[in-house]
């Protein structure tokens, strides 16, 4: 009949095994015989019955959910790697439940306490900051939290990252190799960690060769302010060669520079991104940048929450992980 639910008791007399039964074959990890499971989903199916997980989480105290917070979208990197955690979770069970914030440290906090309200088995914030009083308070509910692709002073939280110090410093070896000399940078959002790592290692590159930077702006790693930021930069004293901070940013600086500067990439200009999202080689870009290893960062990250969620007193991890430096067409070919 319509609306009335069907409960596990009918499934196991319609399936002829117990009600225990059941409720094995619908409980991730537990063990159910292939014959068992086979009988209980075929009646299941006949019946029309689905378990009750909110229910199931309340006997147990787990909701096997996994609260993502993340700041914006628009970067082709973030959808990419919520496909990547998604898929990594259900795997091992758990479901996700994406959050949207912005950089703002009193949004973040008021999302995450509404993620709790939802009993989830852990967080991670993913692009975006968390105060230290909100991360005590994740630990207060015993609820694990990550953050990936951003890390903060302290070692009370666990983070993974790529290794941005270096990657910044690999841009700065490379344009010196190319011969590029007045070299310019376009910041991202000043507040995140990746935003300050990546450039200390391209200053710390620069200055390694005795050199310094040209010309600084700042894109927010929005496209609208890295394309005002480019042209800014090239107003007077142009660059012969620009680092942004990622590729998101990166695009749009290239379009600046061609369709409204006129510039030709690389002959009058150089351009380096971070990240290696896939639009980074399309023939249209062809953006050299370092790569972000997301397969591998989303790995760690999952394995530092699921090894949390097991045991809360897991002491907290850093994992950098190092990745690439793709040279694709927006740069020089290397002096000799």
């Amino acid at each position: 009949m319509s609306g009335v639910k069907i409960t596990s008791a009918e499934v196991a007399a319609r399936a002829g095994v117990s009600q225990s039964a059941v409720s094995r074959v619908f409980t991730p990890g537990a063990s159910a015989s292939v014959r068992t499971a086979e009988k209980v989903r075929k009646a299941a199916l006949e019946l029309g019955y689905r378990p009750n997980v909110l229910a199931r989480a309340m006997v147990s105290g787990k909701s096997r959910i996994i609260g993502v917070v993340v700041a914006y979208l628009e970067n082709q990197f973030y959808p990419d790697v919520l496909e990547k955690l998604s898929n990594a979770l259900q795997a091992e069970g758990y479901h996700v439940l994406v959050f949207m914030a912005s950089t703002s440290a009193e949004n973040i906090d008021n999302v995450v306490e509404e993620i709790l309200d939802y009993q989830v088995d852990g967080i991670i914030a993913a692009s975006v900051a968390m105060s230290s009083q909100l991360s005590d308070r994740c630990r207060a509910a015993n609820i694990p939290l990550v953050l990936f692709n951003r890390s903060q002073g302290g070692h009370t939280m666990s983070a993974v990252t790529s290794a941005n110090v270096g990657g910044g410093r690999k841009v700065a070896d490379l344009l010196i190799a190319c011969g590029h000399d007045k070299i310019g940078y376009i910041a991202g959002w000043e507040g995140a960690s990746t935003q300050r790592d990546r450039e200390q290692g391209f200053l710390d590159g620069l200055a390694a060769a005795g050199k310094t930077l040209h010309a600084r702006t700042v894109g927010n790693f929005h496209m609208d302010q890295a394309r005002a930021a480019t042209l800014e930069m090239f107003a007077q004293d142009p660059p012969d060669a620009v680092f942004v901070a990622n590729d998101h940013m990166a695009m749009a600086v290239m379009d600046t520079l061609r369709f409204e500067l006129g510039l030709k990439i690389p002959d009058d200009v150089a351009v380096v991104g971070y990240d290696d999202v896939s639009a980074a080689a399309w023939l249209s870009y062809n953006l050299t940048t370092v790569r972000q290893p997301a397969n591998r960062m989303v790995a760690e990250t999952v394995n530092i929450l699921l090894a949390k969620i097991q045991n809360i007193e897991t002491i907290p991890r850093r994992i950098e992980i190092d990745g690439p430096l793709i040279i694709r067409g927006s740069t020089r070919t290397l002096k000799d």
